[in-house]
């Protein structure tokens, strides 16, 4: 998918929503444990429920992956029915990967020509030959920028002697390396006012924004300050949404849920588009 195809989705939808599939089979509904496939059931119900007002699914390679076997193909099942069925819903694999250039080779090999999913998250420590094999034609890098968590602080604020921090050094490098068509940043909902400063150096390009409901991030900061003449934001909820409810309405309550998000969002869009 286009950066062009994704915006007129956002347009269309009223909504820049990306709902997590972080499904694990401890905290799923327990009528579902009886079916075949529960992982696989609690997917179908949820992404049927909330497609009207998404424009993008991230599965979490992690609770698939605890599963074993029987993970991975809830996992690979999950994103074709989403191709199927939706197939104007941009699909994220929320890996994390980047390693060695060959290694990295094999990981977008799986997600890319395997799988053909439209983009993947990677870690950038390795540097620029752990992510280039990820730059396929119309598919994207999600490159870890700024995240989250309280470990962040650890080490991507730390500046060097010019004053530079590390997160501004991998958003100003990186863009050497591909264009604003391939290429997203990971920028934690619950960094706020930080957007201004990533805005500054990367005034295009798309944000995948997690943290907004159960990490506390504010939606109405990071349009403020995060958002640019293409939106250029794809904010996700995970917990708050499929989460919602464990009993045998979760579906419902989950797509009420995320049309909240989504009424929230039409409302940003017309303040600051």
């Amino acid at each position: 998918m286009t950066k062009q195809q994704l915006f007129d989705q956002i347009q269309k939808k009223q909504s820049f929503l990306c709902v997590g599939l972080d499904s694990d089979l401890k905290k799923i509904p327990e009528h579902l444990l009886e079916s075949d496939d529960p992982i696989y059931a609690f997917n179908k119900a949820i992404v049927d429920a909330t497609a009207p007002y998404c424009v993008a699914y991230k599965p979490n390679l992690a609770f698939y992956e605890s599963a074993g076997l029987k993970g991975w193909l809830a996992f690979e099942k999950t994103v074709a029915y989403i191709k199927q069925r939706y197939p104007d819903q941009f699909i994220i694999a929320d890996a994390k990967r980047g390693d060695i250039g060959n290694t990295s080779e094999m990981y977008a090999r799986s997600f890319f020509e395997e799988m053909k999913l439209d983009a993947v998250t990677v870690a950038p420590y390795m540097g620029e030959d752990s992510v280039k094999p990820f730059l396929y034609p119309n598919r994207w890098v999600i490159l870890l920028a700024l995240t989250s968590n309280k470990g962040s602080h650890d080490f991507q604020f730390v500046e060097d002697k010019n004053g530079e921090r590390l997160f501004e050094k991998v958003l100003r490098a990186s863009q050497t390396w591909t264009t604003n068509e391939q290429m997203m940043y990971v920028v934690g909902a619950t960094q706020g006012k930080m957007f201004e400063d990533v805005r500054k150096l990367a005034p295009d390009h798309f944000l995948l924004v997690p943290g907004v409901g159960a990490q506390g991030g504010s939606l109405e900061e990071v349009c403020k300050y995060g958002m640019n003449k293409t939106c250029g934001l794809l904010v996700n909820s995970s917990r708050g949404i499929i989460y919602a409810d464990s009993t045998e309405t979760f579906a419902e309550t989950s797509r009420k849920e995320a049309k909240k998000l989504q009424v929230e969002m039409a409302e940003m869009l017309e303040k600051y588009l």
